[in-house]
């Protein structure tokens, strides 16, 4: 790849993610329009896609984008006021971005124009008075730094290479004079021999004093395209709130080393060549020497105590971040999980042979491994607050399309997910939601008349829960009709007239393939596509979902989905010489199972555990396995949707670090098996998926 096609890939790399936040601060300013600091920040947004757009050969998107920069640099100014009209036009504007960014031969410009010529029929010359009507106060025109005049001391930097990316430094250094008054000294002190001089390198930076009104932030826009990769030093030197006997005059010295131009020791040894000025007092007679060591002492006093004042006002150190590549941590990934085997077979080898130093190694290299292992997991964890901020738009746009007020809240969005898990949590959340919003939450006329306010509620939470995330999608609308529910699945003959089944198990058949109990299709639902994609998405991902509901209160969807895909904590069970591993975290204990609790059950699979009946599933029958089982088998009983259910296998061995690895096409239509792992000798072990296998022997025992 070229070095322009890598600069192409980092710009729509970065656009994606400002388009992102763009979106999410539009949402934020219609409920809060009067946020200087999120017009600065939608303004900051524009400003870079703008400009690195121009910059990497995106001219349309430069272009476009420059229309819609102009009008919220009015809002910024406080010429314009933030509107729904405003608002709904720059949602679509950043549609319309991510159509240039993603498939530009397929945009229109026609619609390109017609957002355009909206925004400058919003401009104040023809500002409509229903666009103002009850709009709140537009922000400062000066945003939201002190109106006030501030003296900054300003020192730019740039990359040498700032020629190579077609940026005029000294064009950026002009629009500082637009700012205030100002004062500029170039500094030619890093210019090489000419013999050494690249033509095409820039070696001189900047030192300015700028007097302005304006800000910080105003400072900042100018450098903004290049700012990560300059030196760009802002100091406030005084303001005018600041008298003249605060402010005072700083010596050259200290302005030298405020500047790092010097050091304190390079001003002490040009001050040593000097007489000190309390020699020369003392030498003409004008006082005495005690006094002048008195002098002194007070000011090495006063000195040390500002010092330490300085040491603990100081901020502690940012922490820096870098962007990665999502294939490489995959591929770190992958490494890890090679190397979890490596270690697992090293361990088992020490073992064997017994050797106190080789076991002391292997002990070792599991314990780096284990940091390891856990470190590079952390670094694939996301919050899913990024997920979660993409349904207000959803939410926003479907209260339009079917004329509700819905308001979306969220709570735990620092809770951490796999990255693997986030990207195809997406499609299974928005059916979830639009299912909320059209089934779910009536209209405001019909939440009025039964004594609910006008505005709905939908409800985002997530939280931790052992090895799993619990992600509930709740609303407050007419909940789930189970006497309509089963009505629909007799008519589909999914069950029988008679069919007696919990209130639970009949919230479960919405999630069937081809279910709905909508009256009418619309754009939205209706057709029986949505819950069993949802249910099929979810069991991709090793989870499950649980559905509770009232009648004229609200229903609620709980998706319980694991940490990570990659490595688990697993159980490792043998029956004959094959070896199964179950999930670790949905074991809850292991019990034996004799020829005389055989006998008791009278041929039931049925266990009596500390006087519990637990169902179980005789693994071997299931995957139809030759060998006579042991006189005294283990069973396995785990925790699936709040019922517990056993496995019975010939021999639990204990704990063991499962890497997943994915099976071949030929078996990955094989239920009950989810993966496969790795053993320490080389051996294979299947990765049971302990819900589809209670799921398979239910419908063998009800056809049986």
């Amino acid at each position: 790849m070229s070095n322009a096609e890598q600069h192409k890939a980092v710009y729509m790399e970065e656009a994606s993610e400002l388009l992102a936040e763009l979106e999410t601060s539009l949402l934020e300013l219609e409920e809060n329009a009067g946020d200087a600091e999120l017009i600065g920040r939608i303004f900051r947004a524009l400003h870079t896609i703008k400009g690195s757009g121009a910059m990497f050969g995106f001219d349309d998107i430069a272009a476009f984008t420059h229309e819609v920069e102009t009008s919220f640099d009015m809002v910024r100014n406080g010429l314009l006021p933030v509107t729904k009209k405003l608002i709904d036009l720059t949602l679509s504007s950043r549609d319309y971005i991510k159509t240039l960014l993603d498939e530009p031969e397929s945009s229109d410009k026609q619609r390109a124009g017609e957002i355009i010529y909206s925004l400058k029929k919003l401009s104040p010359k023809t500002i409509m008075p229903d666009d103002v009507k009850n709009s709140p106060a537009p922000p400062s025109p000066k945003g939201n730094e002190s109106e006030k005049s501030v003296t900054y001391r300003i020192r730019f930097r740039p990359p040498v290479d700032i020629f190579m990316r077609g940026i005029n430094p000294v064009l950026l250094i002009n629009e500082l004079y637009g700012l205030g008054e100002c004062s500029i000294t170039a500094q030619t002190d890093a210019i090489p021999q000419i013999v050494d001089i690249d033509p095409e390198s820039c070696y001189t930076y900047w030192d300015i004093v700028l007097t302005t009104d304006l800000g910080t932030n105003a400072i900042r826009d100018v450098f903004i395209f290049i700012e990560d990769d300059s030196e760009i030093n802002i100091t406030v030197l005084n303001d005018s709130s600041t008298s003249e006997a605060e402010a005072g005059h700083k010596k050259i010295g200290e302005i030298l080393v405020e500047r790092g131009d010097l050091t304190e020791k390079d001003i002490q040894k040009a001050l040593r060549k000097q007489k000190p000025l309390g020699e020369f007092l003392i030498n003409d007679r004008m006082v005495d020497a005690g006094k002048i060591e008195s002098a002194l002492a007070e000011q090495k006093h006063v000195k040390e105590i500002k010092q330490r004042e300085q040491q603990k006002e100081q901020p502690a150190d940012t922490a820096s971040s870098i962007r990665v590549a999502s294939d490489k941590l995959d591929s770190l990934v992958n490494l890890v999980g090679e190397m979890v085997t490596v270690q697992a077979r090293l361990s088992q080898l020490s073992s064997f042979r017994n050797d106190p130093d080789l076991l002391a190694v292997a002990e070792e290299v599991e314990r780096l491994t284990g940091e390891l292992r856990d470190q590079t997991m952390s670094i694939r964890m996301l919050p899913i607050g990024t997920t979660f901020s993409k349904f207000k738009r959803l939410v926003r746009d479907l209260s339009k399309e079917l004329g509700k007020r819905i308001e979306l809240t969220t709570e735990g969005a620092e809770t951490e997910l796999d990255k693997t898990v986030i990207e195809k949590l997406n499609d299974p959340m928005v059916h979830l939601i639009r299912n909320c919003i059209d089934h779910g939450i009536e209209t405001p006329d019909v939440r009025s008349d039964i004594g609910k306010p006008a505005q709905g509620m939908v409800r985002l939470s997530a939280k931790h829960s052992g090895a799993y995330v619990l992600i509930e999608i709740m609303d407050d609308g007419a909940g789930l009709d189970a006497d309509a529910i089963r009505a629909k699945a007799v008519e589909k003959g999914m069950i029988s007239l008679d069919a007696e089944l919990t209130e639970k198990e009949i919230y479960s058949l919405v999630l069937a393939p081809g279910f709905s109990t909508a009256k009418t299709v619309t754009n939205v639902s209706g057709r029986g596509v949505g819950m069993d994609v949802v249910k099929r998405a979810i069991d991709n991902l090793r989870g499950s979902i649980g559905i509770t509901s009232q009648k004229g209160i609200g229903t609620t969807i709980t998706l319980k989905l694991p940490l990570t895909l990659a490595i688990i904590e697993g159980l490792l069970v043998q029956i004959g010489i094959e070896y199964f591993v179950l999930p670790l975290s949905a074991v809850e204990e292991c019990v034996e199972l004799t020829r005389q609790d055989i006998a008791n059950a009278h041929g039931r699979h049925l266990a009596n555990v500390r006087g519990q009946i637990v169902p179980y599933i005789r693994l071997r029958g299931q995957f139809v396995m030759d060998g006579r089982p042991p006189d005294i088998e283990q069973i396995v009983i785990v925790g699936i949707e709040g019922r517990r259910v056993g496995f019975v296998v010939d021999n639990v061995v204990g704990e063991h670090q499962t890497v997943i690895k994915t099976l071949g096409r030929v078996y990955k239509d094989i239920e009950g098996i989810s993966g496969a792992t790795i053993l320490g000798d080389g051996t294979v072990a299947l990765i049971l998926d302990i819900q589809k296998l209670v799921q398979t022997a239910e419908r063998e025992e009800v056809r049986g």
